[in-house]
């Protein structure tokens, strides 16, 4: 009887420590790849990037999202990298970046010709060689999965400025 409570003892202190360490790194352990490694050390030495997304990154609160998306959004023929940088919480992608070589060697290092770094549960998606950002609108009484409205903005390629120009917002029917 007493060896049995023993045993059960040190499973439930293993449980424990396995619950922490679950809760301490989010949930996950895994190494990031080395494209997200190579956003994130981008994301802290661009003197563009929000403080708040600079501490994010660097004190864990954030990740670069594993997600990355590759597509040519500048009209180059080169793919240009949507990143986004994600609580993994509730606060789900709070910023968004657009990478780009346009009008550089094509060897050059990638640098941001689009961010947003103010978001909330931010999604995307690339249709047509446009960038589609859409966050949720909430009102009294949504659940934080299913919002009422979602704001839906499109963005495309600006040669004059040399960035992404909202094309056009509309507010549509979420999920709810």
């Amino acid at each position: 009887m007493r060896r049995s409570r023993t045993v059960l003892s040190v499973l439930a202190g293993l449980a424990l420590a396995l619950a922490l360490a679950l809760l301490s790194t989010g949930g996950s352990s895994a190494a990031p790849t080395k494209s997200q490694a190579l956003f994130k050390k981008t994301l802290l030495a661009d003197e563009k990037t929000t403080p708040a997304i600079k501490t994010l990154l660097s004190e864990g609160g954030g990740i670069v999202a594993p997600d990355i998306t590759f597509a040519d959004l500048t009209g180059d023929g080169r793919s240009d990298a949507v990143v986004l940088v994600d609580t993994g919480g509730v606060g789900g992608a709070v910023a968004l970046y657009v990478f780009s070589t346009h009008g550089e060697a094509q060897d050059s290092d990638l640098r941001a010709v689009y961010r947003s770094q103010r978001l909330y549960r931010a999604s995307t998606e690339i249709a047509d060689a446009t960038l589609i950002v859409r966050t949720p609108r909430f009102v009294e009484g949504d659940d934080v999965c299913c919002p009422a409205k979602v704001v839906q903005r499109v963005y495309a390629w600006s040669a004059g400025s040399e960035t992404l120009r909202l094309r056009s917002s509309d507010e549509v029917t979420g999920p709810a």
